[in-house]
């Protein structure tokens, strides 16, 4: 790919991801209440996408072969440790991930 393709990817997906996000204000601009299964994907699906990180994360571990899966362990236990403490699903994040990798360089 030349730049000029580059440049023209890098333009649609800008657009496309600019009117995924916009949509849902356009249409419901007007109306009071929103409708009940948007109500249920804002309430449910921060706690489901994290579930599905938790076992991406795990699934290819042996835990019989040393370190048996500890760091994987502790950066999932850290990650619940800082959502508890901080209540918030980017800061957990990020942090449980920093923890994470400064586990896999550093031992």
């Amino acid at each position: 790919m030349n730049n000029y393709e580059i440049f023209i990817a890098i333009a649609i997906m800008s657009i496309i991801s600019y009117f995924t996000r916009a949509l849902p204000f356009i249409f419901f601009r007007n109306k009071e209440e929103l409708p009940y299964y948007f109500l249920f994907i804002g309430r449910y699906f921060p706690s489901i996408i994290i579930t599905i990180l938790i076992v991406f994360t795990l699934k290819d571990i042996d835990f019989s072969i040393a370190p048996y899966g500890l760091k994987e362990i502790a950066g999932v236990f850290a990650t619940a440790v800082l959502h508890l403490v901080f209540k918030n699903y980017l800061i957990s994040i990020f942090l449980g991930t920093v923890f994470y990798m400064s586990l896999v360089q550093l031992i």
